[in-house]
């Protein structure tokens, strides 16, 4: 899944994930989909100057609340669920990106 970016302008929140390994990954949050009683984040890489005319792959991840006020980020792995939360957000963001 990917999306080319088509003169979307906002103000940008890139978000910093720590995986079980302990790396780091930073990532644009674009938008927050509820779908079948679970909420999913739909974020993309951030834009670096030598790949801006290339797509970006898409991760989606589903959002899931802690005891204490923040959220953990889980992979989805059902791929069925990737396509309808990916239908939605190609939707949603229409008129901002060109999706192939």
């Amino acid at each position: 899944m990917n999306a080319e970016n088509k003169e979307y302008e906002s103000e940008k929140t890139v978000v910093v994930l720590t995986d079980d390994d302990g790396n780091d990954l930073e990532l644009e949050y674009l938008d927050r989909i509820s779908y079948n009683g679970s909420e999913y984040a739909v974020m993309i890489p951030p834009e670096t100057d030598d790949d801006s005319d290339e797509a970006a792959d898409v991760v989606i991840l589903r959002v899931e609340p802690n005891d204490d006020d923040t959220e953990s980020y889980i992979a989805v792995e059902d791929e069925n669920i990737l396509k309808e939360v990916f239908e939605v957000f190609k939707e949603r963001f229409k008129d901002y990106f060109d999706f192939e």
